[in-house]
């Protein structure tokens, strides 16, 4: 079942996302050479305290950190570790779920290691945030699910890249994961119908390469196939009556729902 949020629900989804969102904005400085995924999950989880969240991923399914960090060819689920020290032109993608007064967020975001990435993943990560933004426009009261997934999957294709076909976004609320599940490719027209109050996680994850992937040996983190370059990221979309409401990007003033 799709539950509806209501005006206090929204609100709650908004001061999570906000918080989160600022977290997420200020760790780009911390994306340097020489530095472990570790310590940047470690100061995540400290900021996360700092703004009164509490981490949707730690001691989910036994996971033990606040975050997922995946590099260059890891799609989503990296584990972070102090084995992984990042160099030159990584390619970083850090995703995050908090709550706020019971209710989650959920936000990735993508980050180059310093040095002036190569034109093709620069475009990677371009496409990967245009796929996210034309998905979002779909996320209007009387469109369908499908709407969402075709608009990304048509953003992603006609540029050349390959959409991952075995991890979707999701509804979120109360819990990380909720229904519906939101593909990133299909046929628009499809689906449950979309209505105000929903509350959505919308997650394109691209790669340069094809789409096949596979979960590594420590059964969380996800890999291309071809070790093609991956691009992966997430906002949280709440529908209001007069759209979508990105609560996952930093409004320029608060906003009294």
């Amino acid at each position: 079942m799709i539950t509806i949020k209501n005006r206090q629900a929204i609100q709650k989804m908004y001061g999570a996302g906000q918080r989160l969102a600022v977290i997420l904005e200020n760790v780009a400085e911390l994306v340097q050479p020489g530095i472990a995924t570790s310590e940047l999950d470690a100061w995540i989880a400290d900021q996360l305290i700092r703004a009164d969240l509490k981490s949707s991923c730690k001691g989910y399914a036994g996971y033990k950190h606040v975050s997922c960090i995946s590099v260059n060819d890891q799609v989503v689920h990296g584990i972070p570790s102090p084995q992984i020290i990042l160099q030159e032109g990584d390619l970083v993608k850090i995703d995050v779920c908090a709550s706020w007064n019971g209710y989650c967020a959920d936000m990735a975001r993508c980050y180059f290691v310093t040095m002036i990435p190569a034109q093709a993943a620069q475009e990677l990560v371009r496409v990967a945030q245009q796929a996210l933004d034309k998905g979002i426009e779909q996320a209007r009261a009387g469109n369908r699910v499908s709407d969402i997934s075709a608009a990304i999957q048509s953003e992603v294709e006609q540029h050349g890249f390959s959409v991952v076909r075995d991890f979707a976004g999701h509804g979120i609320g109360k819990k990380m994961h909720e229904e519906p599940e939101i593909l990133n490719y299909g046929k628009p027209g499809t689906g449950p119908i979309l209505r105000i109050g929903m509350a959505l996680a919308i997650e394109p994850m691209i790669t340069l390469g094809g789409y096949q992937v596979y979960i590594t040996h420590d059964g969380w983190t996800v890999k291309t196939v071809d070790k093609s370059l991956a691009a992966h990221v997430e906002d949280t979309v709440v529908i209001l009556e007069e759209g979508p409401l990105v609560v996952t990007r930093i409004s320029p003033k608060e906003l009294y729902l």
